[in-house]
C-alpha cells in the first residue's frame, strides 16, 4: 500500500506475541491448548504494589508528571542500582518509559544514523533487531552455540566489532536461553569492549532476580567501571514483580544520552502511567518477599522441564542460570516426518506441528536468530507443564 511507510518493510510483527495470540484463538475455540509461549510470571502483582496504585489513586495522583517520570520513582531506581549493582547515578541520569521495550527504543531512535551497526548476540530477544532497523541502524549478529551454552565468546564479540559499530546491546539472563554471564565471563567481553572506546553498551537486565544455583547476576558497568560512561543500564519492574501489565521500565546512564531519550519521549508518549509509576516506587523501596517467594519455584519448574525434554527424541536441553525460559537444540528433529506426515526441515516446521498436533504452543527458534531450536516460557504451573513436556515427549516419539 503506497500510503504506508517505508519503514515498515524493515520490521516484522512479533513472532512472540502472534504465537501467543493464535493460541489463544484457539483455546477460545475449544481447543485444548498449553501455551508456554508469553513470557511473564503466571502471579498476581504482590498485593503491598496493588494497595499502593490504589492509594495513588485515592489520592489523586492520577495527572500528568515529567515526561521522564517522578523524582520519587528516580530516587527509588538510584537506591536500587546502588543496593543491587554498586552503581552510582543521580536522578538526572534516570530515564523512566511505558516498559523496557520503549527505554531500548529510545536509546537507539535517539543515537543511530544510517549506516551505524548495532552487535546483538544470537539467539536475540525478537524485537531487539527490528528496533535497530525502525531506528535507522543496522543488526550485526554474533553467533552463540548450543556448545557455549548460548553465550557470547570474547572471541565472537571482538570479530563482529567495526569502525562503525555504535552499539552491543547484552542481555543476561537471556530471553530465550535463560543464560547467565558469570563474572569472568564478563570480564572477559568487558576486556574487548576496553579496547574498542567507540562501542557502547546497552545492557538488559530484566531477569536480574531470576538467577539460581550458584549463579551470581553482574552487569557490565558494575563488572568495568571504565565502561560506565558509555553504557546504558536498562532494568524494569516487569519480571521481578510481576508487573508485565504495569508497563515501567527505567535506565541509568550518561547525561546527555538520557536528555535525549527524554526529548524523544517527550514526543512520543510522554510519561508513563502515573499510577504504575507509584506502584513501582513501592516495588523498589518495599518488602522484597515476592522475589524470595518466586525464585525457587521458578527454579524447580526449569528443572523439571529440562529433565522431560532430555527425555524427549531429538531434543537436547542445556540447564539455564537465569531468567525463566529454556532454549532446547531439535536438531535431532530435523529432516524427520511427524506422524501427521509432516516433514519438520526447521524449526518453524516443528513448532506448528507441534501446536497442530498436541496444543502445545511454544515459540520456533528462527525468531530468536538461532535454528534449529524452539523456546519455552515456564513461567506456567508445574502441572501445565508436565502435560506440555509429556506431550512433547509423545509427539518427538512418532518422528521418523
Amino acid at each position: 500500500m503506497a500510503f504506508l511507510s517505508d519503514n515498515l518493510s524493515r520490521i516484522k510483527p512479533s513472532p512472540t506475541i502472534a504465537i501467543t495470540t493464535l493460541a489463544g484463538e484457539l483455546k477460545a475455540a475449544g481447543k485444548d491448548i498449553i501455551a508456554l509461549s508469553a513470557g511473564e510470571p503466571d502471579f498476581d502483582t504482590p498485593a503491598n504494589i496493588a494497595a499502593a496504585a490504589k492509594a495513588a489513586i485515592d489520592a489523586g495522583k492520577t495527572k500528568y508528571t515529567a515526561p521522564d517520570g517522578i523524582i520519587e520513582l528516580k530516587r527509588a531506581i538510584c537506591d536500587k542500582f546502588k543496593r543491587d549493582n554498586d552503581l552510582l547515578y543521580e536522578t538526572k541520569q534516570i530515564s523512566i518509559s511505558t516498559g523496557g521495550k520503549q527505554v531500548l527504543f529510545n536509546a537507539l531512535i535517539s543515537t543511530l544514523n544510517p549506516g551505524d551497526e548495532v552487535v546483538i548476540p544470537t539467539p536475540y530477544w525478537v524485537s531487539y533487531p527490528d528496533m535497530v532497523l525502525l531506528a535507522g541502524g543496522t543488526p550485526v549478529f554474533a553467533e552463540t552455540s548450543l556448545e557455549t551454552q548460548y553465550k557470547l565468546s570474547a572471541e565472537k564479540l571482538e570479530a563482529a566489532i567495526t569502525p562503525r559499530t555504535k552499539w552491543l546491546i547484552f542481555n543476561s539472563p537471556s530471553n530465550p536461553s535463560g543464560a547467565g554471564y558469570t563474572h569472568d565471563e564478563l570480564r572477559a567481553l568487558t576486556d574487548v569492549l576496553l579496547r574498542h572506546p567507540h562501542v557502547w553498551v546497552m545492557t538488559d537486565d530484566m531477569y536480574e532476580h531470576l538467577a539460581y544455583d550458584d549463579f551470581v547476576f553482574c552487569t557490565p558497568a558494575q563488572i568495568e567501571p571504565a565502561l560506565y560512561d558509555r553504557t546504558l543500564t536498562v532494568n524494569g519492574v516487569s519480571k521481578a514483580y510481576a508487573m508485565t501489565g504495569w508497563r515501567i521500565g527505567y535506565a541509568g546512564g550518561p547525561v546527555e544520552l538520557i536528555s535525549a531519550m527524554r526529548m524523544v519521549q517527550s514526543q512520543s508518549t510522554s510519561n508513563p502511567c502515573t499510577i504504575s509509576q507509584w506502584a513501582a516506587v513501592e516495588a523498589l523501596n518495599g518488602p522484597q518477599d515476592y522475589i524470595e517467594f518466586s525464585r525457587p519455584i521458578f527454579r524447580r519448574r526449569r528443572n523439571l522441564v529440562v529433565e522431560m525434554l532430555n527425555a524427549a527424541k531429538g531434543i537436547t536441553c542445556p540447564m539455564p542460570e537465569g531468567a525463566f525460559y529454556v532454549y532446547p537444540s531439535i536438531a535431532g528433529c530435523i529432516g524427520k516426518t511427524s506422524a501427521s506426515g509432516k516433514l519438520i526441515a526447521t524449526d518453524e516446521d516443528f513448532v506448528t506441528d507441534l501446536l497442530e498436533q498436541t496444543g502445545v504452543a511454544v515459540v520456533f527458534g528462527a525468531a530468536f536468530g538461532l535454528s534449529p531450536n524452539f523456546r519455552i516460557s515456564y513461567a506456567a504451573s508445574d502441572e501445565a507443564l508436565k502435560e506440555a513436556c509429556l506431550r512433547i515427549q509423545n509427539y518427538c516419539s512418532g518422528l521418523r
